[in-house]
């Protein structure tokens, strides 16, 4: 195996390894697993963790209760657990009140959620902004509860606490923000969204040892409440972000899918345009929508920030999506690394795009006798390089980028940046500023 490919099977299993660590956890928008997960990915990186009180006002949102579960069980006349969530962090609904109370089976049916199409199924259900208790069951599991009284508990607290967030900056030569998030949320899903933070972590881990022009700002928060708690407390760094990515369900082996910005011809779009489809991925292009992730939020009209969601298979089209089948079964090594591959590939582009500018714009310049024609040893053919020169040296007006020149010329975006690196270094192209 080559060496490229030892190394791509590697960070698969690391990313898998580290997802494997996440998946157990039982997380929600607020909470000792939202700690327990930062502090696990902080064994990665240098990540710092913000707290914010419950209470505070986030733009039109505030900051709710911390809450925090223990425990919690159906038990039959005889003491039979049908549900138990040490067996699944599903069982409990999400953010679900405290209770202790026996009941008929008529009453207990009105707090339980079941997929009747999925019927082997737990579903993932939430009330994190009203006051209710429940489970969630297979559908067949429930079908099979005889009339009678049921015991249920739910062990479970809400308190004045804090909203807990991560984030890691990896620093670059600029004042240029380049924001890379994954929502922290999800109790158990290993796609959906364990798969987004591992890959996230060991990326900005791999960062670390590359010189960059970008900062590489990198996020782990709840959904929805996290991005609006961010973004309340940073809008000066929300406005030097000119790139944006939301990473969630990257370890299966569909699309890749990506939604663009609310601009749909930011940088960013195009670049991952242009990476899904390359060597033949095929990947999906989908227009924005004001459904979905976090992308919405940083997408909103008061911010309208170039961020895009980047996925493997979207959210809500695949039958395991927010049920107990998003499990580590359903992830694998080389799916994670090949959406590893994708996103550092759109972090290459935008490190190597620039503008050139031709320093000799009328007619063409003698290309020979610099010596130009075989300075790029191991090409096709001679052909193929002449035509990379010409196409940067035409298109070097100070209006196109070297990502322009790639899309319009449809040649390689690495053979474009090393003809113009090449002009550069003999005289003929500038760069603007």
């Amino acid at each position: 195996m080559r060496p490229a490919a030892d190394a791509e099977v590697d960070v698969g299993i690391r990313i898998y390894a580290l997802a494997a660590r996440l998946y157990p956890i039982c997380r929600s928008i607020t909470g000792d697993g939202v700690r327990k997960t930062l502090q696990i990915l902080g064994q990665q990186i240098d990540l710092t963790q913000h707290a914010v009180p419950t209470g505070t006002q986030v733009l039109d949102w505030t900051v709710p209760q911390e809450w925090n579960i223990r425990s919690g069980f159906i038990k039959d006349a005889s003491g039979r657990k049908i549900v138990d969530f040490a067996d699944h962090n599903l069982h409990i609904l999400g953010y679900s009140a405290a209770i202790h109370r026996t009941m008929p089976l008529s009453e207990l049916k009105a707090h339980i959620h079941t997929l009747p199409d999925q019927p082997d199924l737990i579903p993932y259900r939430t009330s994190y902004y009203s006051e209710q208790w429940g489970f969630c069951m297979t559908h067949n599991r429930f079908l099979a509860m005889e009339d009678g009284d049921y015991e249920v508990m739910i062990d479970a607290q809400k308190a004045d606490g804090h909203l807990t967030y991560g984030e890691y900056v990896h620093r670059g030569s600029t004042d240029r923000d380049v924001l890379l998030s994954a929502h922290i949320c999800h109790p158990s899903l290993a796609n959906d969204n364990c798969s987004g933070l591992a890959l996230l972590a060991c990326l900005a881990k791999a960062l670390r040892g590359r010189k960059t022009r970008y900062n590489y700002r990198f996020l782990f928060a709840p959904g929805t409440i996290g991005a609006l708690t961010w973004l309340a407390h940073n809008e000066t760094n929300a406005a030097r972000i000119e790139h944006g990515l939301i990473v969630s369900c990257v370890g299966d082996g569909g699309g890749p899918n990506y939604k663009r910005s609310r601009r749909g011809d930011a940088t960013i779009d195009r670049v991952m345009e242009y990476v899904l489809s390359r060597e033949g991925r095929k990947g999906t292009i989908k227009d924005f929508s004001p459904y979905g992730y976090d992308e919405r939020q940083y997408c909103s009209p008061g911010f309208n920030l170039p961020v895009g969601l980047f996925q493997r298979s979207a959210f809500g089209t695949f039958p395991q999506y927010h049920t107990s089948a998003d499990n580590l079964d359903f992830i694998a090594p080389e799916h994670l690394a090949s959406s590893y591959r994708m996103i550092m590939e759109a972090i290459d582009v935008l490190e190597l795009n620039w503008t050139p500018v031709n320093l000799f714009p009328k007619g063409e310049p003698q290309l020979g006798r610099r010596g130009l024609y075989s300075a790029l040893g191991g090409d096709k053919s001679a052909g193929e390089t002449a035509m990379a020169y010409l196409w940067v040296l035409n298109l070097a007006d100070g209006a196109h980028t070297l990502l322009d020149i790639a899309e319009r010329s449809g040649m390689a975006f690495h053979d474009v940046v090393r003809a113009a690196q090449l002009l550069r270094d003999n005289g003929l192209l500038g760069e603007t500023l």
